[in-house]
């Protein structure tokens, strides 16, 4: 609209002397090993290190074989005939890494010539797209964004492809597949799980002190922990004699605690998990369609900082924000006022800047959008607002010789905290307030409780805590500074986060509980394998990230990567296949009874790795789904023991061993039991 192209075509646009046309996601994909003359799993063929990459439009699999996407080809050539037409090419893929890959790879692969130019914006208001258009750049700029972007391409081709096949053939063809990002994700979500799983709880007692001053009654914790109840015993009846409670000493503070920064991808989608439980690729395509929509500035971003020309328009932006039925007060009264100017600076706005609102106001969106939209919208309220200040108290108290510690906190100024008007955060050892304590007070002794407690592991991951995991590259960090100080070298990057969990998904290594991110078998089976090698080292992924982030701004050349990737990967494949795989239950599979390669078991099936034997016994049997242990005794023995619980279409239940026929195909077998012998004890009921 913005260019005057408004006449629909098959696959374009075209008016005023301009024709738009587009992509669908990545067009052009590096072609598998089978290009290259690599033809099937084989140990000799490892490493497979491409000296230069073929590009292909991208495959779909039909059977066994993978061909071209119709659609595909169809916008190709749309694209190429509309290339050739051109006198010059703006190129207005997405402001980031990928967007000017999916450009490059189709311009490579057509072998197109002409010149092209940049509109780089990261906003889809007519007033962003106009200003970048006035300020088009030339294309050769984005050289190095465009040489990060394919050294990323080629190293997960290089690192999936080696490893995986490694360790297929090390497993004997299994269905394996590793990655350059989701490994090591894979190995954070296990490390926890199992972490979480085998912890053992440790009770230990505390002493509730309860007293109180001018008639305000106010409790406080030992310092002391009790591992035994008898000794908390003990030192309760010691504080129950005593005269009463000392005050040691008194410790109090003004905290100011400044807002949050903005959104970025990644805490937009935290928050999203944390407060409304959607998962990470739920709250990414909302915030594309708000985008789309011109609600919204660029999604995928992973800055929380905003430059000064943006800083201008956060005031009209604010104030637009008035009549919101939750927060409309506060946005009134920061729009009003001398904004918070801690998210405002040119040096941190990488690629793209932080999430904010634009002026294009929303309108009866659907209930998931507008919970998104809010979340953007709120955020700013906050960020651009004035700090909380509270007032901290610690009494340090003693009684009967021990020594007890009481915390109050009183928010004297909101601020930023009253945008969403949510309590302030309570710890069992915190009260609202204390009274007015000082030094060598006399207090009574108002009653005293002996609280069991036990030592809890920390959580199995959710989709929150999974993304701050990668961002920080496996790191425990609490520290807002910390976490922005980290970025660059987390693992993956807030535009593929979201679809390396969804990859883990689909590969059934994990699946969502609730809110909790848990592998499953087969995902902690390849965890068992992988864990020490170095694909699933977090660090050495991060550092890759923080590599190629150096190339996109031409501080690190792109070929010393990629050979470094190159020795990377024949390490992995080294490693991998020497690894010593156990055809037992455990290890999720068994030795095929028709060709002697892996049996794989799945949710749902266990099936041969071998395509061309085929063999597959399906977990369900007259609606009884049976155990790894049955599967194994089927594929290993040929036979079960007697299984109970098996239904007929009746409805009635009843009991038999399974047998393979020869054919392997399952069968009940009802061998007749051996008839009890006749005399005491066996009569018949």
């Amino acid at each position: 609209a913005i260019v005057g192209a408004k006449n629909r075509r098959e696959g374009y646009i075209e008016g005023n002397g301009y024709i738009v046309t587009w992509a669908f996601g990545h067009l052009i994909q590096l072609a598998m090993p089978q290009q290259y003359g690599v033809e099937g799993f084989k140990a000799e063929h490892l490493p497979i290190l491409p000296p230069k990459f073929i590009l292909l439009p991208r495959q779909i699999r039909e059977g066994k074989e993978y061909t071209s996407d119709p659609g595909v080809l169809k916008q190709l050539s749309v694209i190429k005939e509309l290339f050739n037409m051109a006198d010059r090419i703006v190129v207005a893929t997405d402001a980031g890494r990928e967007g000017e890959l999916i450009f490059r790879y189709i311009y490579s692969f057509l072998e197109c010539r002409k010149p092209f130019v940049r509109l780089w914006i990261s906003s889809l208001t007519d007033k962003a797209i106009r200003e970048g258009l006035q300020n088009l750049r030339p294309g050769e700029e984005y050289d190095a964004l465009y040489l990060s972007a394919k050294a990323r391409s080629e190293a997960d081709w290089v690192v999936g492809i080696n490893a995986s096949q490694a360790l297929a053939i090390a497993a004997g063809r299994g269905s394996w597949s590793l990655g350059r990002v989701q490994t090591p994700t894979l190995a954070i979500i296990c490390s926890r799980y199992l972490e979480n799983k085998a912890f053992k709880p440790a009770t230990y007692f505390q002493l509730k002190l309860h007293t109180a001053k001018d008639a305000t009654v106010f409790s406080a914790l030992s310092a002391e922990r009790f591992d035994d109840e008898t000794a908390a015993q003990a030192a309760y009846a010691t504080v129950m004699d005593a005269d009463g409670v000392r005050v040691v000493a008194v410790e109090r503070k003004e905290v100011k605690e400044q807002p949050p920064l903005l959104y970025d991808l990644t805490t937009l989608q935290k928050d999203a998990n944390t407060r409304y439980g959607f998962s990470a690729d739920k709250t990414l395509g909302i915030a594309q369609t708000l985008y789309e929509k011109k609600h919204i500035t660029y999604p995928r971003t992973g800055s929380r900082y905003i430059p000064e020309d943006v800083a201008d328009e956060i005031r009209p932006l604010l104030a637009a924000l008035r009549d919101h039925p939750q927060f409309g007060r506060a946005a009134a009264a920061v729009s009003g006022s001398e904004i918070n100017r801690r998210c405002i600076d040119n040096d941190k706005v990488t690629d793209h800047h932080a999430l904010v609102i634009t002026d294009i106001a929303p309108a009866g969106l659907p209930p998931e959008e507008q919970t998104i939209y809010d979340l953007i919208a709120g955020r700013m309220v906050e960020a651009f607002g004035v700090a909380c200040i509270k007032d901290v108290s610690t009494a340090h108290l003693e009684c009967g010789g021990m020594a007890f510690i009481a915390k109050g906190t009183v928010v004297r100024e909101g601020g930023w905290r009253q945008v969403w008007r949510e309590p302030e955060e309570q710890t069992d050892d915190t009260t609202a307030a204390l009274p007015a304590l000082h030094e060598g007070d006399a207090l009574p002794v108002k009653g005293c409780d002996v609280e069991r407690k036990q030592t809890k592991p920390r959580p199995i991951h959710t989709e929150s805590s999974l993304l701050a995991a990668m961002e920080t590259a496996g790191r425990e960090l609490k520290d807002e500074a910390e976490r922005e100080a980290m970025k660059d070298s987390g693992i993956g990057t807030p535009a593929t986060r979201a679809a390396i969990i969804e990859t883990l998904v689909a590969r059934d290594y994990i699946r969502r509980e609730k809110k909790s991110l848990v592998p499953t078998d087969k995902g902690l089976a390849v965890y068992g394998i992988v864990k020490d090698r170095k694909i699933a080292d977090v660090a050495m992924t991060g550092g890759w990230e923080l590599a190629l982030a150096k190339i996109a701004t031409a501080e690190m050349d792109a070929f010393t990567f990629h050979r470094g990737i190159e020795v990377y990967a024949a390490q992995i494949a080294k490693e991998l296949l020497a690894v010593k795989i156990e055809n037992t239950p455990e290890r999720g599979g068994a030795v095929c009874p028709r060709c002697g390669k892996q049996v794989v078991f799945y949710p749902k099936v266990a099936k041969c790795q071998n395509a061309d034997c085929g063999l597959a016994i399906w977990r369900t049997v007259a609606r009884k789904e049976l155990t790894d242990a049955q599967l194994a005794d089927l594929v290993i023995k040929g036979k079960t023991s007697v299984i109970k619980g098996f239904t007929k279409s009746s409805g009635e239940t009843f009991e038999a061993a399974l047998t393979l026929d020869k054919e392997y195909k399952t069968v009940f077998d009802f061998a007749p039991r051996n008839k009890p012998k006749a005399g005491k004890g066996n009569k018949r009921k």
